[in-house]
């Protein structure tokens, strides 16, 4: 159905933004090229991440209440779309020095992009029925993750022609583009009877209450729980995982770009080839398998000493975090009562 090729294929869009600027091309050009030192590169592009995810975090309540007591879904997640395709789009202005124009760009961009997922996500119960979620969670994450190679392979390429400030421009063209069908075949809501400040305030009212009842639930509070500790653990593996690779293996900056696009191919083979799987065997089984492997693959991390062997590690490792992602969205949706989508993800 185009509803869901046009859910899947905003995943594909947005995984531009992810790869190219939050991950691997855009850190290397602000340390470089506008910040006057590594030292206040770090300092400004940490600042922007974090203030736009606590941003993200406080707003996100307001906003879950517009999109399921307002009707504002659709409308919102083009809104925020558009404010990270202009932000980003604008990233080739900043000159040398420029640091808080950057920062200002980076902050608006990582927080729409952020903060949009609320609604992306909110219509995963609403387009699929609950025997097929695990699937069109799988083939969302799989479409992203080639979204992520092929926006890197073309923005590599301008980078190697001598056009990177060509980079930020072509990313939000992508983002653009195959966004477009999310907002018009995503089906829009029935009109509410309440105003746009009446449903965010109650969206902000009810934030407590919903945390409360989540809680309350057995199996609710023990996935939270549970999602929190392994998504920081896997989060930490990530982030320290490039910095093991090149200094206590001796990964070159080129093979540390061809790891990170294998890990990005095989996340998405691991996420197409486990969706139907995932509605068999059911979420949580399929979420086991993969924490089960993260575990052993550390593991195995710990006692490695050379090159060969880590490749194969990240090839296992994209696979299965592509299975861990889309399997525990399929798995929270379970929990979720009907129309109230925004307001869980909002949690």
């Amino acid at each position: 159905p185009r509803q869901i090729l046009a859910w899947c294929l905003y995943d594909f869009a947005n995984s531009s933004y992810s790869a190219v600027v939050a991950a691997v091309v855009f850190p290397v050009y602000f340390s470089r090229e506008i910040a006057l030192s590594p030292s206040e590169a770090d300092l400004w592009w940490g600042m922007a991440i974090s203030v736009s995810m606590a941003l993200v975090a406080l707003t996100s309540p307001f906003m879950g209440g517009l999109s399921d007591y307002g009707s504002k879904r659709r409308p919102l997640l083009f809104l925020y779309t558009l404010s990270a395709v202009l932000a980003t789009g604008l990233l080739f202005l900043p000159e040398k020095g420029q640091v808080g124009l950057a920062f200002l760009l980076i902050l608006i961009a990582n927080f729409s992009t952020e903060g949009a997922l609320v609604f992306y996500n909110a219509y995963l119960g609403e387009i699929a029925p609950p025997d097929r979620r695990g699937r069109v969670s799988g083939w969302g994450f799989g479409l992203g993750y080639v979204g992520s190679v092929i926006s890197l392979l073309v923005a590599l390429y301008l980078i190697r022609e001598g056009y990177s400030r060509m980079v930020w421009p072509f990313v939000a063209l992508f983002f653009l583009v195959f966004s477009l069908p999310a907002f018009f075949f995503l089906p829009p809501q029935k009109a509410s009877s309440l105003g746009t400040m009446e449903a965010g305030k109650r969206g902000v009212r009810l934030i407590w209450s919903t945390f409360k009842e989540a809680i309350r639930q057995r199996k609710t509070r023990r996935f939270l729980i549970a999602y929190f500790l392994y998504k920081d653990a896997i989060n930490t593996i990530i982030v320290f995982s490039s910095l093991f690779a090149l200094n206590t293996l001796g990964f070159p900056q080129k093979e540390l770009v061809l790891l990170y696009l294998l890990i990005q191919v095989s996340a998405a083979l691991g996420a197409f080839f486990f969706s139907l799987p995932t509605d068999r065997w059911g979420a949580w089984r399929v979420l086991m398998l993969s924490l089960l492997v993260w575990i052993i693959l550390s593991g195995w991390t710990y006692f490695l000493k050379d090159k060969s062997s880590f490749w194969v590690v990240a090839f296992l490792g994209g696979a299965f975090l592509g299975v861990v992602q889309s399997a525990s969205r399929a798995f929270f949706c379970k929990f979720i009562p009907a129309g109230r989508e925004g307001e869980y993800f909002g949690i």
